[in-house]
């Protein structure tokens, strides 16, 4: 269940992140210390996830079965819609996780 702070706080950043999408980007990969991954809580390693800080976090949540990934099955990354097409870490894990169905 998103609660309605985590959604108000989500919307700007998926938004500026889907509209910065491109094909630069898509080639670019994401790393933690980018401001954005920052904002969004972003770890290469779901593993490494604080979950004191991100109450969110769900065991066996990770980039790979996330409805924002569109990386193929199997691959190591591949591009976000939350992050502007950016390549995540199959492994990866943020604050804008939401199970695929």
């Amino acid at each position: 269940m998103l609660s309605r702070r985590r959604f108000i706080m989500l919307v700007p950043a998926v938004t500026v992140g889907t509209l910065m999408a491109s094909t630069a980007l898509a080639q670019a990969k994401l790393t933690e210390s980018d401001p954005t991954a920052q904002a969004l809580g972003y770890k290469d390693d779901a593993s490494k996830v604080d979950t004191k800080k991100y109450a969110t976090y769900k065991p066996g949540s990770s980039c790979g079965n996330c409805v924002q990934y569109s990386g193929k099955a199997g691959e190591a990354s591949g591009p976000c819609a939350a992050f502007g097409g950016k390549a995540v870490s199959a492994k990866g894990w943020c604050m804008a996780w939401v199970k695929k169905a």
